[in-house]
């Protein structure tokens, strides 16, 4: 596939459980809800939870990058370092050489503010410069020193530029974490400016982050899984707006977080069986209500059971966990998992009935080409349809799938 994570499969979900939704706490791949983990006395609120742990001390670090790519053929790395010096030397910044074995040209450079400046010179023609500065540097000096370097190397160079860019600066060391990896591998900027709530469960490692953009993010093992914005996963993975649910009987795994059970007892099904307050309002204040139950079990053991009383269901919804993304042995455990679920639930799924999941991100195509080939494996024959949709806070398409049986 492209490129793999062998790790853990992305967005694995947050747990629940419900005659809307069956909730895991121990199977593999799967995450418990952050509610049960919240304290009891905040727990009316969750906008007024504020950090848990100690503020650590932190220093924080600006990392500037300058890049310069001239056409495909040897550069004059002597020429590139002699003609950058006056810049270096108006900064006062003391220089050390680096060997890099006949692999272009590599030099450091420290400043007495605490700079800290490394110029890359590759015999293919690409060039670098990362300005490293501390908080509290002077942030017009330092712009001002990179607008010089871009300058001096535009001049060096002589217009044999192919392409020239500035990156904006990352941030290291912050106290709220702002870069987290898409399922695919990509590293993302979020405008996050508040760490709500952190704790670590008995299963994982839970925090709430504020963004401005998509307000609360849930974040389950450095997995972002659902923010107040998403509503358009909720929608995917009921089917889009295209099912009736009036007075029908829904089984929900997993759905922790409550948005499915949320959205679902708005359309009046008959029954249900099953924090982010916003995605969930306050269905999850109690675990029963008129038309939903929320049982907090395995559902592996659950779903067995209604496989063998012939309890079966219009809508199975299951949130426990994506596709992986790996192939390797130490998801194999993962892939069966994901391969049970789907057999029991296919199981307890009505004759005209609908299976809704989500899958994992559009340019996992590998991993999603093996979920569906798990799907012709079953041990009643099914057919399905897919669907991608844009998930705000996930910032890469989604996958969602529909499966019936033939």
């Amino acid at each position: 596939m492209g490129r793999r994570r062998p790790e853990r499969p992305r967005r694995r979900r947050a747990l629940g459980l419900s005659h809307f939704s069956v909730g895991e706490r121990a199977a593999p791949s799967t995450r418990s809800s952050c509610a049960e983990f919240l304290p009891k006395k905040k727990k009316k609120s969750l906008s007024g939870l504020r950090l848990l742990r100690p503020a650590a001390f932190v220093c924080l670090v600006h990392t500037n990058t300058l890049l310069f790519s001239s056409p495909p053929f040897p550069v004059d790395s002597p020429a590139i370092a002699h003609g950058l010096q006056t810049v270096f030397q108006e900064q006062e910044m003391t220089e050390t050489l680096h060997n890099t074995e006949g692999r272009g040209y590599l030099a450091t450079y420290v400043g007495k503010n605490g700079r800290f400046l490394i110029v890359r010179v590759h015999s293919h023609g690409l060039v670098t410069i990362d300005l490293q500065s501390s908080e509290g540097d002077d942030v017009v000096q330092t712009d001002n020193l990179l607008n010089l370097l871009e300058e001096k190397l535009k001049d060096i160079l002589k217009g044999n530029i192919k392409r020239m860019k500035r990156l904006p600066a990352l941030m290291r060391g912050a106290q709220v974490d702002r870069y987290w990896p898409t399922a695919d591998g990509r590293l993302v900027e979020y405008d996050i400016d508040e760490l709500v709530y952190e704790e670590d469960s008995a299963y994982q490692n839970i925090k709430i982050l504020h963004s401005n953009q998509f307000g609360n993010i849930l974040i389950l093992n450095g997995d972002v899984n659902l923010a107040d914005s998403d509503l358009a996963y909720t929608q995917a993975i009921m089917g889009g707006g295209r099912e009736h649910y009036e007075g029908k009987d829904v089984l929900i795994l997993g759905g922790g977080d409550g948005g499915i059970l949320c959205e679902a007892v708005k359309l009046k099904p008959k029954m249900v069986t099953m924090h982010m307050r916003k995605t969930c309002g306050d269905v999850l204040d109690n675990l029963q209500g008129d038309c939903y139950e929320v049982l907090v079990e395995d559902c592996v053991p659950v779903l067995k059971k209604f496989a063998e009383e012939g309890k079966t269901f219009d809508y199975v919804i299951n949130d426990l966990t994506a596709v992986p993304i790996s192939t390797a042995p130490e998801e194999d455990s993962t892939w069966e998992f994901l391969r049970l679920i789907l057999d029991l639930s296919i199981k307890v799924l009505r004759p005209n009935g609908r299976y809704f999941t989500q899958g994992n991100c559009v340019n996992l195509t590998e991993a999603l080409a093996l979920y569906e080939e798990q799907l012709s494996k079953l041990s009643c024959p099914v057919d399905f349809s897919k669907e991608v949709v844009c998930v705000p806070s996930y910032m890469e398409l989604w996958v969602f799938y529909t499966v019936w049986k033939k």
